[in-house]
């Protein structure tokens, strides 16, 4: 698959087709099938509170129990187009689905980098398995502002006023395609405006040569949830930096 590595290179991101039809709606039955998986069966689920009651928000550490979904992430166009990015072999460090219903929250403006344990070369990337627009809280990133990792509030989140000295673009995204998005690409999501829900699955590389780290990560993540407990305000959080702007349950 052809791959504007330049592109990347220039403004941090870049949008890719990733399936056709028939594979947007094969990834689609695959994720309501995971959303109806029960608790405690070594995936992780997470939930926030809606209007609706509590509503799925995210779940995560999902391939050793879904072939169809190992396959799509670790073989294929995925992981080529995720080496070519990187300029040497890529291999999966983590994956996650973003469910984001109707009323739900959206992330704070953020860098992946600073989230991610173990690795110095990695890249993220989105794949909407329904459209993302901006009534439903689509991504917006920053163009061309990857090169270093800008300064954090106590959240790990970028400080709010270096955030409003940003350029923030949205970036729309049909069902099927990808964004990819380098680890240092400052990027944020709205909440979802509209009726229905806005999933996407967002998986992570890294450089192969810093090692397979994927169980390292989820390792350390239970470990830094176990540790941290129940904040004073009662919530607690889905990622390692304090970014989700929903009310988790």
């Amino acid at each position: 698959m052809p791959v504007d590595v330049d592109h990347f290179v220039e403004h941090g991101w870049l949008l890719t087709q990733t399936l056709d039809a028939a594979g947007a709606a094969e990834l689609a039955g695959w994720v309501d099938d995971i959303a109806s998986w029960p608790d405690g069966g070594g995936w992780l689920h997470h939930r926030e509170r809606t209007d609706s009651g509590p509503t799925l928000c995210r779940s995560e550490n999902l391939i050793p129990f879904h072939p169809g979904l190992a396959a799509l992430l670790t073989t294929g166009a995925m992981i080529e187009v995720a080496s070519a990015l990187l300029r040497e072999p890529a291999v999966l460090y983590k994956e996650k689905i973003n469910y984001k219903a109707p009323g739900g929250g959206g992330y704070a403006p953020h860098q992946d980098a600073p989230a991610y344990p173990f690795i110095d070369t990695h890249v993220s990337c989105m794949v909407a398995v329904d459209d993302a627009t901006v009534e439903n809280g689509c991504l917006e990133v920053v163009d061309g502002h990857h090169h270093r990792v800008l300064p954090v509030d106590g959240a790990g989140c970028i400080r709010a006023d270096v955030v409003e000295s940003l350029t923030w673009m949205p970036v729309e995204v049909p069902a099927g395609s990808t964004l990819w998005f380098h680890s240092r690409t400052p990027h944020r999501s709205g909440p979802n405006h509209s009726p229905v829900p806005r999933r996407a699955l967002y998986p992570t590389y890294n450089a192969l040569s810093e090692g397979d780290l994927r169980e390292a990560y989820y390792r350390e993540k239970l470990e830094r949830f176990a540790a941290e407990g129940e904040r004073s305000d009662g919530k607690v959080k889905v990622s390692l930096i304090d970014d989700f702007q929903g009310d988790v349950v």
